[in-house]
């Protein structure tokens, strides 16, 4: 975490990941608009932020985007918020909340995590039913064969659409598919209003791309989200996707996931 901290002591690089977290997937030019820095500055504090994976990059095209990763933000608080008062944890859970939350004009949310594990083991937790059950309480019915149905099951109720498919299967590489449908029956089994289900449903089908890479002894995982900016789902998806990899990862690194938040 020494990077980490490193990186977050200097004010400029403070100020990018403020105008990151305004405004997510930023280009180098995009960023450097309005500051009274050098390119070459702005592009050097943007590789220390990488280098303590603050800042994830994706290519669109010829473009490099820029996304806040909170990942280090969630190790810190899991390593040391305990050791804390519970005022100053309250505080330091805000500052987490608020960086968790993609921006509102962003189209992509992207989440990067290290895992210890090996691929295998990350796209069995990807992909068996079994195990996505119990740190994410959803379970998936398909054959993986890009194309192919995809049944989401949560809280007892079962979606499937022919619009819910896979799109990318590259076992121990990257998994792609399309969110799922927003039926009266998940509504009612996930407690959300009909209200919100309708404006949910009124929204652009989206689409989830897991990365894997072996990193040393680990395994690196990107997920990036991308769907309509302007719905509901954009805000519950980022509040909820820091949850749902924390899981993972502790699953993965000590075999039990993260206790349901309900739990005692």
């Amino acid at each position: 975490m020494d990077a980490v901290f490193k990186a977050l002591a200097d004010p400029s690089r403070r100020r990018l990941l403020d105008r990151l977290r305004d405004r997510n997937g930023q280009t180098l030019r995009e960023l450097c608009a309005g500051l009274e820095m050098a390119r070459q500055s702005v592009s050097k504090h943007l590789t220390v932020l990488e280098a303590a994976e603050l800042v994830t990059t994706a290519r669109r095209g010829r473009e490099k985007l820029h996304y806040l990763n909170a990942a280090p933000i969630n190790a810190i608080a899991e390593r040391w918020i305990s050791r804390f008062d519970r005022e100053r944890a309250n505080a330091l859970a805000d500052l987490t909340r608020a960086l968790e939350q993609s921006p509102m004009d962003s189209k992509t949310f992207i989440y990067t995590t290290y895992i210890r594990a090996t691929p295998e083991k990350l796209w069995q937790a990807l992909t068996d039913p079994a195990l996505t059950d119990r740190y994410w309480g959803v379970r998936f019915t398909t054959d993986w064969t890009e194309g192919s149905l995809l049944t989401w099951s949560q809280g007892g109720a079962e979606i499937s659409h022919p619009d819910q498919v896979v799109l990318t299967y590259e076992p121990h590489r990257r998994l792609a598919y399309t969110w799922h449908t927003f039926t009266p029956q998940w509504a009612q089994a996930v407690g959300i209003s009909e209200e919100v289900r309708a404006e949910l449903a009124a929204e652009r089908r989206s689409h989830v791309t897991f990365d894997i890479e072996p990193h040393d002894d680990q395994v690196k995982l990107t997920v990036t989200h991308d769907f309509d900016p302007a719905g509901a789902l954009y805000s519950m998806c980022c509040q909820g996707w820091p949850t749902v990899l924390s899981s993972l990862k502790t699953l993965l690194e000590t075999g039990e996931p993260l206790p349901a938040p309900h739990a005692s």
